[in-house]
Order: structure tokens, then sequence, then C-alpha cells
């Protein structure tokens, strides 16, 4: 691809639901921090396509960024599966054997029915692949990002689930023709 890329990619805002769940998709979005918002609103390119993930968070989010993004499904958080929904409490008090294992290497196990930290890198490095050039935001989820920065840095996938990615952080990385650039990572606003 010709010509450079530069990414604004936001975190979305914290789920409006029960702390320590694996959200489902359907979770809303608790928009209640506006002065974050519009602090990073200020920040966004005005001219930049727009994406978010099909996540009912993600697109919250960027509407109340001023966003209409395209939702775009190989942005969406890493899939749980069976696990959806439970709390990580619950699970880890079950005592399973499969829940131990996939913290033990949490980037190649995969849950019941979900995928690897291995598995959303791949298909997050395909959703980037198909971003343009000039300027886009991306309203994600913590592992898109985190993604994201193992394909501009070439980390394996374990390194890349060191970084810290608050809800509502700006995260910067340009695709250029000699590779990619790290401007920021999980910055505050406010």
């Amino acid at each position: 691809m010709e010509g450079e890329t530069f990414l604004w990619l936001i975190r979305h805002a914290r789920v409006d639901g029960i702390p320590g769940t694996i959200h489902a998709a359907d979770a809303p979005a608790d928009l209640g921090d506006r002065a974050q918002l519009e602090a990073l609103r200020q920040r966004l390119p005005r001219d930049g396509a727009g994406y978010a993930s099909p996540a009912r968070r993600t697109v919250e989010t960027a509407r109340a960024l001023g966003l209409e993004p395209v939702q775009m499904a190989q942005f969406g958080e890493q899939d749980f599966g069976d696990w959806t929904g439970r709390r990580h409490d619950d699970l880890a008090a079950a005592g399973g054997e499969t829940y131990a294992r996939f913290w033990s290497d949490p980037a190649c196990e995969r849950p019941p029915g979900g995928e690897s930290f291995e598995d959303q890198v791949a298909r997050v490095r395909t959703g980037l692949s198909g971003i343009g050039t000039g300027a886009a935001t991306l309203v994600v989820h913590s592992g898109t990002i985190r993604a994201a920065l193992c394909v501009a840095l070439d980390l394996a996938p374990q390194a890349a689930l060191r970084f810290v990615i608050d809800p509502l952080s700006l995260t910067r990385i340009d695709r250029l023709a000699t590779g990619w650039r790290v401007v920021s990572v999980n910055q505050r606003m406010v």
C-alpha cells in the first residue's frame, strides 16, 4: 500500500455493567466521563475516517466522539467463547483446569469455543491492512489496541499483553513507507 496512514486508536468507554465480567458484544458504554470524551474529541483528526468494532460499547463511544464509524469485525475484542457473560471470579472459583491453563499462557491458549490472543493479532493485522492512507480513528477494545501494537512493533503476542490500555485512552501509531511508528500509548487527556 502506497502512502502513509495515521491511526488514532481509542479504547471504548467503561462498560456499563458488572465489573470483572467478560462482557458480550451488546454491553453498553458508560458515557458519563464527558470531560474525557470532549478532550479526546478535540485531539481527533477532523478529516479522517472512522472505524469501530461492531460491539455496542465501541459504536456508542465513537458516536459520543462525533463519529459515524464503519464497523469492522476484524477489530472486535478477543472472543472468549463459553466464558462470555461470566465473571472472572466465578470462573476462577470453579477451579477448572481450562481457566488456569488459559492464564498460564494467555497469548496462545483459547477459552472453550473462543480464540487466542494470537488469533486476535492475526485478525487485527488483516483489519489494519484494509485501512487506507490518511488519518483514521479506530474506537476499539484494549485487546485490539494491544494487537495493533503487536503488529506495529513486531512483538511476540505474549509481550504485547504487557501494555496497559485504559478506557477512553488514546494510542497513536502510523504506518509509513518505511514501516510502523508508535507515537504514543495509553494517553489520558484529563
